[in-house]
């Protein structure tokens, strides 16, 4: 049913859904999701490309209610996905970490220097992704990347 959930919410333009997510994981996660951990909350970009043709970046969403409700600075500015580069679902694993390489940038990365960040992802599956943005923000001498995503398929 979850998994059912988070495909209509990402394919089928059921954006109003981040709220609930945003409610399951902290209500599950509250002892990780607190203020005193964070200074940055930022989400996965997604390319120009597929926030025209879905409408709205689904980890922004939840980055963004998470942000109000944790009272944590969001900033969906300083990383940014360059190339609109194939779909990770479509492809196995080794093709997901070569589809990840020097797609997203750091822009003004001295707002994170020594910060403490969570990067918010919506599905984790072979963690290319989130491993990929994460060398990037470590790249920027942040303090520490966190990650929180829905579910793990």
């Amino acid at each position: 049913m979850i998994r059912n959930l988070i495909l209509n919410y990402k394919f089928n333009e059921k954006p109003y859904l981040h709220k609930t997510f945003v409610e399951f994981c902290y209500k599950f996660q509250k002892e990780y999701l607190k203020k005193e951990y964070y200074d940055i909350i930022i989400p996965v970009p997604i390319s120009r490309k597929r926030l025209k043709q879905r409408g709205y970046n689904q980890s922004y969403l939840i980055a963004k209610e998470l942000a109000k409700m944790l009272n944590i600075e969001l900033d969906n500015r300083i990383l940014q996905k360059t190339k609109n580069n194939s779909a990770q679902s479509v492809l196995n694993k080794i093709e997901r970490e070569h589809n990840v390489n020097n797609v997203y940038k750091l822009f003004n990365n001295k707002n994170i220097i020594g910060k403490r960040i969570l990067l918010v992802d919506d599905i984790y599956t072979t963690g290319s992704t989130v491993n990929e943005c994460s060398k990037i923000l470590k790249m920027a001498k942040v303090e520490r990347v966190d990650v929180l995503t829905l579910a793990k398929d």
